[in-house]
């Protein structure tokens, strides 16, 4: 029989305002359930801005909106047919004014004067490839008192019944 999997670490944050990402394997948890526990570490107040690099089909986006009252969520991620899903799934925030998604790389990403109080990413490459690369990416964007942070975790190689 194989180890059980671990359960999938809480993002840290650090004094510096990046959240320790943890390298995860084989967590038993659903993929809802663990957005969820992410989402719900960050503590995001109603008037956070927020901005999500890799949005996926939208799961973190809807859970991040719906904490939201006068702040905002913005999401890039590299894949039109990511961005088109997580728009669909939103689009009551969207229409709303609290959402926004746009189709870009983050390694070219700009947004001008924009600062926001967490930025987050789940499951981006390199965030885990890169973290050094990626938190100074990310720094131009956080506010003076923002925070980021990242998770990046791998499915079980093999799960045993």
């Amino acid at each position: 029989r194989g180890r059980p999997a671990r359960e999938a670490e809480r993002p840290l944050c650090m004094d510096a305002g990046f959240g320790g990402g943890g390298l995860v394997t084989g967590s038993e948890r659903n993929m809802t359930n663990r957005i969820e526990a992410f989402v719900s570490s960050m503590q995001i107040g109603p008037d956070d801005r927020v901005l999500e690099i890799g949005c996926g089909h939208g799961v973190a986006a809807s859970l991040v909106c719906e904490r939201l009252r006068g702040g905002r969520y913005l999401a890039v991620d590299r894949s039109a047919k990511m961005i088109a899903a997580a728009e669909k799934r939103n689009a009551a925030y969207v229409r709303a004014g609290v959402a926004r998604f746009m189709l870009a790389d983050l390694e070219t990403l700009e947004l001008g004067e924009l600062r926001f109080d967490k930025v987050f990413a789940q499951r981006v490459r390199l965030f885990h490839d890169d973290p050094v690369r990626a938190r100074t990416l990310v720094q131009r964007w956080l506010a003076p008192q923002g925070r980021a942070f990242f998770e990046y975790d791998l499915p079980s190689l093999r799960r045993e019944d």
